[in-house]
């Protein structure tokens, strides 16, 4: 068996994103117990605290996604509590899921990323929201792409190509979200960079290239098995390939991100990439991009994930 001691996987929450983050909890699990680590995965509810201190963990995996699991409030708790987890800190875990501040930091930092504006649904009501609109298509443009600010698995995110749809795309938005990030949408390659660190320095494993059958990914083609292709490593010509590779690395290390971190990029037709969004807690589930990357790079999920926890546990 395992030397790591009582590895917990939380999984669950409360956020819109429940069902993907049991589902990559489960994977998780699932990778580690066929490596002989003894594992339990705990759901984020009222009952958690108690769990934690009446059976204290020697190490924690958090498989949280959306609020709760990225926004740093289960990581502040593990912190107050004392106990190792694999991921990012708190304070890099809130900037990164608010993705406007992440766009900044990677804009300041010599990364290109899409034109933008960010709206809070207050002042979308109160200046208007027919005149906001033209005042955003007047300077952004269209075809546009609207997320919510804060938010993951693309829930609540659409391409807009009229003033209509941009329209829907916005209450779509504030459907999952008080504030709303409106982008320019960029025709390219749509690939994902995950990194690593077990205690090397990060790495980047294979870039993957994302293609649904509908032209956008949305939270049906991230998680419907069949309606996404997917090419690991991704057919980008080499130089566009290591310029994606480098963006990541550099949001890893601008955004003070710890572990494992995956960065969602668009490659233009000239081989730039153009950053959408980081992740501080990637999916594992079956049709994800992270357990895509480790397997195009020839390691084992569980030995990886095992590696992680290592290091967390040595961090504790």
């Amino acid at each position: 068996m395992s030397d790591l001691g009582r590895v917990v996987v939380l999984a669950g929450g409360l956020s819109h994103e429940r069902d993907v983050s049991l589902r990559s909890g489960r994977r998780i699990a699932d990778a580690l117990r066929a490596i002989d680590v003894d594992v339990e995965v705990l759901d984020v509810d009222g009952r958690l605290l108690a769990a934690l201190t009446a059976d204290r963990p020697d190490v924690v995996f958090p498989a949280l996604h959306g609020s709760y699991g990225e926004d740093g409030a289960v990581r502040d708790v593990l912190e107050l509590l004392g106990i190792p987890y694999v991921g990012s800190r708190p304070d890099a875990s809130r900037l990164t899921f608010d993705k406007p501040m992440a766009k900044a930091a990677l804009r300041a930092a010599g990364v290109r990323t899409p034109d933008s504006v960010t709206l809070p649904q207050d002042t979308f009501r109160d200046l208007g929201a027919g005149a906001v609109l033209d005042a955003i298509v007047a300077r952004l443009g269209l075809p546009l792409f609207v997320k919510p600010a804060r938010g993951g698995s693309a829930l609540g995110a659409s391409v807009a190509r009229t003033l209509d749809e941009l329209s829907s795309a916005m209450v779509g938005a504030f459907a999952y979200g008080d504030v709303a990030l409106v982008e320019t949408y960029l025709e390219g390659t749509e690939v994902a960079v995950s990194v690593v660190d077990t205690g090397d320095g990060p790495t980047a494993l294979p870039v993957v290239e994302i293609v649904p059958d509908t032209g956008v990914y949305d939270y049906t083609a991230r998680y419907t098995a069949g309606m996404t292709e997917f090419f690991a490593p991704s057919r980008l010509a080499p130089e566009a390939a290591q310029a994606a590779v480098q963006a990541a690395l550099t949001a890893h290390q601008v955004l003070r991100l710890r572990d494992v971190s995956r960065t969602d990029l668009i490659v233009d037709a000239e081989g730039t990439p153009w950053f959408l969004e980081a992740n501080v807690a990637p999916g594992m589930t079956e049709t994800s991009l992270l357990p895509l990357a480790i397997a195009a790079a020839g390691l084992d999920a569980g030995i990886l994930y095992r590696e992680l926890l290592h290091r967390a546990a040595k961090r504790g």
